[in-house]
């Protein structure tokens, strides 16, 4: 399992100003450093993970050097010590000598490339961006994390990139530092966060693999949380400590909201709903409201209450870009028909499956209500209908080597 994170917490204003003077000169180093350059096919070792080496192979198989390339029998996890920030992550797959097929995720399963076939004799180089963050907030504070996040690999300091697929296989490796790169921020709860053990999964998670190269997603949404809990826990200003002109703030809450028995809940979240898009425009970034998809026992009758029409009603009074995923996820699941359960876990939380098509129901929204945004989603992606979902048992994404029944916080 990765190593526990410990938040720093500063005890006076001198070390607030430290931390503000260093997390500014890791940011400059960070836009000028080297890429890093891993030849598995060469001289790269195949060993474990060492904190002293600063990376390594973790969690699942050690592959194993095979003319050129590295494989396994099973997924293999492969981890760099790096700086807070985004990377362009270049692999090139294949074998030389036979066929290959490679899924790739990245620190906690979140989907990357997915099913990349290459036929006997051929190599193919990919590239993805990935987001690497810690708890630490710039000029002072950190996310108050909870014990279940302290293992997780989303807040540690390393990248961590999983190769899966029924042959995996890697030649080389790159990273480079993305300081430029646009960035998707998401707030929300356990249906949009990075889920890290299966069978749990997250739309958020599914969501990195339908954006072109350059287009970051940085997930803080957290499993049990609302929108006054992420306030208070600084979620919230962890990402408005990062956000840059360009940048987008993706913002779904609802499930655990409407569990709040204060007289003043749904007003209260209107409020902190609408200054959190204020906020957010405030840095030059586009505030985009997610109304919270149903639960299973949802398909015909709300269980969300008066909530998913309130984050309408803050769209429509800020002029702000509004994906109904509510309606979207109703009409999803009547599509599925006998086969609802083939996407859920229990009565809330998704699967794989589940939580793919949810995705691309997200995706859809960003097509029709994020015009600059869409221009970014991946050019293998097609337009996508809810009411005509995929056949679950075509779906093909491998399940991670991480797993753990125990259910998310939040229903």
């Amino acid at each position: 399992m990765p190593c526990q994170v410990t938040p720093a917490v500063s005890g006076s204003i001198f070390a607030l100003m430290i931390r503000a003077l260093l997390f500014s000169l890791v940011s400059t180093s960070l836009a000028s450093a080297a890429p890093m350059k891993f030849d598995f096919g060469g001289d790269a070792s195949v060993d474990a993970f060492h904190r002293e080496r600063g990376s390594g192979f973790e969690i699942g198989a050690i592959p194993e050097k095979a003319g050129g390339f590295i494989t396994a029998a099973g997924p293999f996890l492969f981890s760099v010590i790096l700086p807070e920030g985004n990377y362009n992550v270049t692999v090139t797959l294949g074998d030389p000598n036979g066929v290959s097929d490679t899924t790739i995720k990245a620190e906690s399963r979140r989907l990357m490339l997915e099913n990349i076939v290459t036929a006997q004799g051929r190599q193919v180089t990919k590239i993805f961006t990935v987001n690497v963050h810690r708890p630490d907030i710039a000029g002072g504070g950190h996310v108050k994390l909870k014990d279940r996040e302290k293992n997780c690999l989303h807040w540690d300091d390393k990248l961590t990139i999983e190769f899966n697929g029924t042959r995996p296989c890697v030649s080389r490796l790159e990273i480079t530092p993305a300081p430029d790169a646009p960035t998707i921020f998401l707030l929300g709860d356990s249906t949009v966060t990075d889920q890290s053990y299966e069978p749990w999964n997250s739309w958020g998670q599914m969501f990195t693999r339908f954006f072109k190269p350059g287009i970051a997603v940085a997930n803080f949404a957290e499993s049990g949380e609302s929108l006054r809990s992420s306030l208070g826990a600084n979620r919230v200003a962890k990402v408005e400590s990062m956000l840059m002109k360009g940048d987008y703030v993706f913002v779904q809450f609802g499930h655990n909201d409407m569990k709040d028995k204060r007289e003043d809940a749904l007003a209260q979240y209107e409020k902190n709903l609408t200054a959190l898009v204020k906020r957010v425009r405030t840095k030059g970034a586009t505030p985009v409201l997610v109304t919270s998809m149903e639960r299973k026992a949802g398909v015909t009758k709300s269980t969300h209450g008066d909530y998913p029409d309130t984050v309408k009603r803050v769209a429509a009074a800020e002029k702000t870009p509004l994906i109904d995923l509510h309606a979207m996820s109703q009409t999803l699941y009547a599509g599925l028909g006998a086969n609802l359960n083939s996407a859920f876990q229990d009565g809330t939380h998704h699967n794989n499956f589940g939580s793919y098509e949810i995705a691309k129901c997200v995706v859809e929204g960003v097509r029709k209500r994020v015009p600059e945004l869409a221009k970014q989603i991946a050019d293998d992606v097609k337009p996508f209908d809810p009411s005509k979902p995929d056949d679950p048992s075509a779906f093909k994404v491998p399940a991670s080597p991480m797993k753990d029944p125990t259910k998310p916080d939040g229903n």
